[in-house]
């Protein structure tokens, strides 16, 4: 399962590393490239809590195989891109529908871990699996970066030869195929996920068409009005998609709420952390992937921590520890920023890493553990839909953050040296958004706008970056500390092995395969 779950991680960052190049051959503009790498994580939000319900109808095992086929036959014909008129409408084609395969493989591949584990072994066992498949999310940079020196055609096909392997493994392993004979909602599943694109789809776009656009708030507001009538139609559907009354235990909502915050901050740092070190501390893409190792060893280590933590005294001790560590994590690393030192960082990074991997095992874990009446592909789906929702929230708000602070902060610095109010703004806000990229970052003349300042210049804006980047780093803390409050409702009492599990196929109601 972590081979398969392996290549969804890997392909959120690796496409941005290869980015130029893709470009370059196939004479992409830079809204069609934006939409490439968009494409993978709208389905993927949008098609999440449907994958976990399917998984459950035609069986884990099944879907999880679905989902991985659908993964690699679309990875190689984005690779397989032909150069011309029809290639960005290909490329996103494709990237779509690889993010469909990985919203169907994911929540059905957690589903088999979960489903194998008893209780009092499964904290530990899915620390592992978050472990070891979430710090693959930072070989996304490295590897990008050392296939695209080939060809960028590579870093698709590099999934080949991982679906292969997590495929035999499955079919090695005798991995039961238990299902429900149930309907499935597609009533739901078409509004959960036209609700869930429409909204994620404004705030991917929020930062192109502008927070003033009235096209951004039409996709935000009316994918959230879709999704209140997907709850009211759960409410009141005989075999809903999803059993929303799992919220009305006070454990699972706190575990979700914590993911969700958590989340806003998890799924962003690599983004900007990525930026920062390449403007603000000068360093080669290959560079800044390695300092994204030093949050991802805090993660891997502490991931390890809280899953002995969950099973041993629960989950809440280790959301609390989690909370508490990654806020005051990302706060000293956001105090650091502006010493434009690698070394005076990455104990703080590390710290931050540390803070996400004691708590992202154990609310997962323990979510499932408590939904009660649910199935594990449903409540994985429910999950990793919260997850993803709070990334795309997370990166539309801290970006526009992030804009807006680097243009005041670059306005000042232009204006300061003799430069004009209305100029310097123009030039501000095209540097940031270059720097940013969220447009295209070029000026009339063709040149990069950072490559118009001298190098006092550059200096100046470097720290300009910096520290705006300071106040999007003091979010992410902002965003653990709300995580830390949702903790304390957490009720801190145990699921144990004697317990009632998750309402998985019983007799006269599935069917089991092998």
């Amino acid at each position: 399962m972590m081979f398969a779950v392996a290549m969804t991680f890997i392909d959120q960052t690796i496409v941005s590393i290869a980015a130029p190049s893709i470009i370059e051959e196939l004479n992409l503009s830079s809204s069609g490239m934006q939409w490439v790498v968009n494409a993978y994580l709208l389905t993927l939000a949008a098609f999440f809590a449907l994958g976990g319900r399917l998984s459950d109808v035609f069986g884990h095992k099944r879907l999880m195989l679905i989902g991985t086929v659908l993964f690699v036959v679309s990875s190689t014909l984005c690779g397989a891109v032909p150069t011309g008129d029809g290639a960005q409408a290909w490329l996103i084609t494709f990237r779509a529908t690889q993010g469909i395969g990985a919203a169907f493989m994911f929540p059905a591949a957690l589903a088999v871990v979960v489903a194998v584990f008893p209780v009092e072994r499964r904290g530990r066992a899915l620390a592992l699996f978050f472990g070891v498949s979430g710090a693959l999310t930072a070989l996304g940079p490295l590897l990008g970066g050392w296939l695209t020196t080939w060809t960028w055609r590579a870093i698709f096909w590099v999934n080949i030869p991982v679906a292969i392997i997590a495929i035999a493994l499955t079919f090695a392993a005798r991995i039961r195929n238990e299902r429900r004979r149930e309907p499935v909602d597609w009533v739901g599943a078409a509004l959960v996920v036209i609700g869930m694109g429409l909204s994620v789809l404004g705030l991917q776009q929020a930062s192109a068409w502008g927070w003033s656009s009235a096209a951004t708030w039409v996709c935000i507001l009316g994918g959230l009005v879709v999704l209140t009538l997907f709850v009211g139609y759960e409410l009141r559907a005989p075999h809903p998609l999803i059993k929303l009354h799992v919220f009305a235990d006070r454990a699972f909502s706190a575990d979700v709420a914590v993911l969700f915050f958590a989340m806003m901050a998890f799924v962003p740092v690599f983004f900007f952390t990525s930026v920062y070190a390449q403007v603000s501390l000068s360093s080669s893409p290959n560079q800044a992937a390695l300092f994204l190792l030093y949050f991802f060893v805090g993660f891997a280590i502490a991931s390890q921590w809280g899953g002995r933590i969950l099973d041993k005294q629960g989950a809440k001790p280790a959301l609390r520890i989690g909370t508490a560590l990654g806020a005051v994590g990302f706060a000293l690393w956001a105090n650091k920023l502006t010493d434009l030192s690698l070394h005076d960082q990455w104990p703080y990074a590390a710290m931050a890493g540390a803070g996400i991997g004691f708590l992202l095992a154990p609310a997962s874990t323990d979510a499932v553990n408590r939904s009660i009446g649910a199935s594990y592909g449903e409540v994985t789906g429910i999950t990793q839909t919260a997850r993803n929702y709070a990334a795309s929230i997370g990166l539309a708000v801290f970006g526009t953050v992030l804009t807006h602070t680097m243009t005041d902060r670059v306005a000042g610095t232009l204006t300061a040296r003799g430069v004009s109010e209305a100029e310097a703004q123009a030039s501000a806000r095209s540097i940031a958004e270059s720097v940013t990229g969220q447009a295209d970052d070029r000026t009339p003349t063709g040149e990069s706008p950072l490559a118009q300042l001298g190098s006092e210049a550059m200096s100046s804006i470097r720290m300009d970056f910096a520290e705006a980047n300071q106040v999007v780093f003091y979010c992410m803390a902002g965003a653990l500390a709300v995580a830390f409050l949702c903790s304390a409702f957490h009720p801190g009492t145990r699921v144990t092995g004697g317990e009632q599990e998750p309402q998985e196929p019983g007799a006269g109601t599935a069917a089991t395969e092998r």
